[in-house]
Order: C-alpha cells, then structure tokens, then sequence
C-alpha cells in the first residue's frame, strides 16, 4: 500500500511549530520520513490498541501508558532511548494526537528531536462519537495491519 493523498490541502505536509519539542506533523510527512530513514515512528498507543485496533509496519510499539489500568510505562524512557538512535528524531503516534504530544514533551526533555503527529492512528471523534471518520492515520490512506 503506498501513501495516499488524501490530507487537505489547507494543513501543509511540513512541522508546525509546538511548546515542549521539535514540532507537529501530519501523518504524511511522518511516513516519508519514515520511508527515507529520516526518523523512527514509534507508537504509544497501548499494546491492546496496537493488537485490537492496527499497527503500522515498521513502527516501534512503546507504550506511554499501560493497559488496562493506563498506569504510566515505568519503561518508557528506556524503551524509547533504545527505539531511537542518538542523535535521531522520532515521529510520535496515538489514538488521536493527545497521548502523543506528553510523550514528545518528554522524548525531548530526554534530549531527543520529537514530533507528535496530528490526528493520531484513528483521529477525532465524529457527531455520533466514533472515531475513525474524521482524520487519522487509517483514514488518509497509509499502510496499516490488523
């Protein structure tokens, strides 16, 4: 599956400026990225999102929080230390682009250059309160597995 291009035209493929790390990307620039080596994607989703919900190949799976009690990762700075080499950046990825944005704060107060990408893997919620219809990973066309 190659990379869609369905993001609108109003949100440019390039960083926005963020408080507390490197910036926010759209799902597109971070599979670029991805694709030429230029960051890792790591996913802080729990590993029940990842299992019940999808992945993306390639992705590394650091969880922010715990499921089920969403108990913080006491492992989570050393996994994310090992996912990313020094001196790399990392394109951060949750449910919607909350969980995300604390994990890019953090990545950066441990020095690395963090990203959090916008909309997350399945996007806001819609009028009837579902997920997965308004933005997203899943919803702009890029490589996911079940």
């Amino acid at each position: 599956m190659t990379a869609a291009t369905s993001f609108p035209a109003h949100i440019p493929l390039s960083v926005q400026p963020a408080q507390g790390y490197a910036g926010d990307i759209p799902a597109e620039l971070a599979w670029q990225w991805l694709q030429a080596g230029e960051a890792v994607l790591v996913d802080v989703r729990t590993d029940a999102e990842r299992e019940w919900v999808g992945r993306v190949p390639g992705a590394a799976a650091v969880a922010w929080k715990q499921w089920p009690s969403m108990a913080m990762n006491p492992d989570f700075d050393s996994q994310l230390r090992a996912a990313v080499p020094q001196g790399g950046k990392v394109a951060l990825l949750c449910r919607s682009g909350v969980r995300s944005v604390a994990a890019a704060r953090r990545a950066a107060e441990l020095g690395i250059e963090a990203y959090n990408i916008l909309e997350g893997f399945e996007g806001d919620v819609d009028g009837s309160g579902q997920r997965g219809h308004v933005g997203g990973w899943r919803l702009r066309g890029l490589p996911w597995r079940q």
